[in-house]
């Protein structure tokens, strides 16, 4: 690192400390030394280096900013404009941006480089702190909308969502959240209008694709769980290659709340006739996995039955 060191002019004494209230700064070639080098004897200061055309930077940067401030105090943020301060990116042999470095004691302890979400972005500083940062109103809210949809609560649960877009119109999880509840309500476009809050930049959170997904489900779907589905059963008994009714049972079970039944009727379907319509049944499984999350014990169970019957 002696590289870097030879950019020091005026640095300031080893161990000196930036404002208290200075968490997030830009730096230029000559501030580095201050800036990064001795502040981090005592605060961890992350480095971002950026450019004005870069789009992940766009991306990145403000994540980066809200994780610094969650952690009050705890880490500082340095941002570098590579256009105009190219000598420390060269010296660190940065190869494309953005690309982030933690420094402790005057020494780069860590980093990655390319957009990550804020989930990464977090566990990235819980690291290099050695431990968790607090959770914040907004994150608390989050659980609270979490615990009151689990409970059936749906109008706490909406609250609970809202508050938080009050304070981050983009919050994916807040966008989701409350979307799903109007879904649950049966008020459709209500969800797509929260949903048209997601802009492009959040198009692959999982969040936003499964909301979107319950969304499409709840429109192509009965408006009713169906209560009576004798006269549907009764056709798959006279012909168990009825492929169109059983994908009709296994919406409606769907939306009668019976995951694991309809899970099971469409992989009934791939096992009898994996292409049938374009393989209609394994799109309505994967749409229905996408809408209830990952995590979601219906997912998992379903992904391993899915998993046998394509590799049996």
């Amino acid at each position: 690192m002696s590289d870097i060191h030879s950019t020091r002019e005026g640095a300031a004494p080893l161990g000196a400390q930036a404002p208290a209230g200075d968490l997030i700064k830009d730096a230029t070639t000559q501030s580095f030394a201050v800036d990064v080098m001795d502040a981090s004897q005592q605060t961890p200061v992350i480095v971002d280096f950026w450019a004005p055309w870069c789009g992940p930077c766009k991306q990145l940067t403000p994540i980066l900013e809200k994780v610094v401030q969650q952690a009050q105090g705890a880490v500082r943020l340095v941002k570098m404009n590579i256009d105009e301060h190219p000598e420390i990116a060269q010296q660190l042999r940065v190869q494309s941006i953005p690309a982030v470095f933690a420094f402790k004691n005057g020494q780069p302890v860590d980093g990655f480089m390319g957009a990550l979400p804020e989930s990464q972005i977090k566990r990235f500083v819980e690291t290099l702190l050695g431990g968790e940062l607090a959770p914040t109103q907004s994150e608390q809210m989050l659980e609270a909308g979490a615990a009151a949809m689990d409970a059936g609560d749906i109008g706490a649960a909406a609250q609970a969502f809202a508050a938080v877009l009050q304070e981050d119109r983009e919050n994916p999880k807040a966008i989701a959240g409350l979307a799903r509840c109007y879904i649950a309500s049966n008020d459709l476009d209500r969800a797509t209008e929260v949903l048209g809050l997601a802009d492009d930049k959040l198009a692959d959170d999982p969040d936003i694709k499964g909301a979107i997904a319950a969304l499409e489900i709840a429109r192509s779907g009965p408006a009713e769980p169906e209560n009576d589905l004798s006269p549907l059963l009764a056709k798959l008994e006279a012909d168990p290659k009825d492929h169109e009714t059983r994908i009709e049972v296994a919406i409606a079970l769907n939306a009668a709340g019976d995951r694991d039944g309809a899970t099971d009727h469409l992989i009934e379907s791939i096992r009898l006739d994996r292409a049938w319509n374009e393989e209609a049944a394994r799109t309505q499984l994967l749409q229905f996995f996408e809408a209830w999350g990952p995590m979601d014990e219906a997912t998992q169970a379903g992904r391993r039955k899915l998993s046998s019957v394509l590799f049996s």
